[in-house]
């Protein structure tokens, strides 16, 4: 079993950074893919980013390609978002997933076992 506790989410102004972490307990997580997610009020959660265990393959969702960068650090047990550029659309609450996998990182949330309780992004125009 893999606990998944995200960090860093708050207000910001639209133009600015934050950087969300993905901490992960109960098991080596360096052998899990990972996802971000992310739900906007009344719509359905989407896909934002992923990253394989490896940490060689990622993979964005058009709407944040350019914009945010995803990455790992097994050592510390955490996988990070960071969030450059945001806009007003970005706001939602983010959520970090984790699979086993030694393969490519899926982009959709069945693909996942394992979720965190999500923070929330604010953005402000």
């Amino acid at each position: 079993q893999v606990q998944l506790v995200e960090s860093g989410g708050g207000l910001v102004q639209a133009g600015g950074s934050l950087r969300l972490s993905c901490a992960a307990s109960g098991r080596t997580f360096s052998r899990y893919a990972m996802g971000w997610f992310r739900q906007a009020p009344g719509k359905e959660r989407e896909f934002v980013a992923a990253i394989s265990w490896s940490g060689s393959i990622t993979y964005y969702a058009d709407s944040v390609k350019g914009r945010f960068t995803i990455s790992r650090d097994n050592a510390k047990n955490t996988r990070y978002l960071q969030m450059n550029s945001l806009k007003p659309e970005d706001t939602a609450v983010y959520y970090c997933a984790a699979v086993p996998s030694y393969g490519r990182p899926g982009v959709k949330q069945s693909d996942y076992d394992y979720w965190g309780q999500g923070t929330q992004v604010t953005v402000s125009s």
